[in-house]
């Protein structure tokens, strides 16, 4: 006897494997979806910490821009208080220089004439005195020559004049200091002589 299957068997394998479809579908679109959260949580995460590396970046770009500055501003102090330290030095240096200058010219002044004033400006000693003749101005300008301490003597004016009936001589000579070299002293020379056989 032969048997007639008359069930749809195709229409419900069809029907099976369209559901298989729908539901691995429906998996594949989940899994889908979860990768795209995961990827955009990673991506989001590492943007984050991106911005706050940048962030951190950025403040300490800013304290070390302000340190810099405060640097700046400390060598600036220094230099300024290098530069008093060498007017200072300086000044301990050539305190003494108006006493030597003195009695320098002192000690070359002739008799027969006197000095008015002295005027230093740098290196540059201006004298306006008075002589009895042209030849005392003459030996002061050789006797100036011959200084320790100054140099290049130059005769400005030389002017005759009469004072309560006496003539004159008014006159105004420039001279140069000399680098710095202190004479030596009579203790040195009798050291030095000493040493002699």
């Amino acid at each position: 006897m032969i048997r007639i299957n008359l069930l749809p068997h195709r229409q419900i394998k069809r029907a099976e494997r369209q559901r298989q479809f729908i539901l691995m579908l429906a998996v594949i679109t989940v899994l889908g979806g979860a990768v795209v959260f995961a990827g955009q949580t990673l991506i989001d995460s590492r943007v984050n910490a991106q911005t706050e590396r940048n962030a951190r970046l950025e403040t300490a770009n800013a304290q070390l821009e302000k340190e810099i500055d405060e640097i700046k501003n400390l060598k600036g102090q220094i230099q300024d208080v290098l530069s008093r330290k060498q007017v200072v030095e300086n000044l301990q240096t050539n305190r003494s220089q108006a006493v030597v200058v003195l009695d320098e010219i002192s000690r070359k002044l002739p008799e027969g004439m006197y000095l008015k004033s002295i005027k230093q400006k740098a290196n540059l000693i201006t004298t306006e005195g008075v002589a009895d003749t042209n030849a005392r101005v003459a030996t002061l300008v050789r006797n100036l020559s011959s200084s320790e301490w100054m140099e290049n003597p130059g005769l400005v004016e030389i002017k005759s004049s009469t004072v309560n009936g006496l003539k004159q001589n008014e006159f105004t000579l420039n001279v140069q200091l000399k680098a710095q070299q202190p004479p030596e002293s009579d203790s040195d020379h009798k050291k030095i002589g000493g040493n002699k056989p």
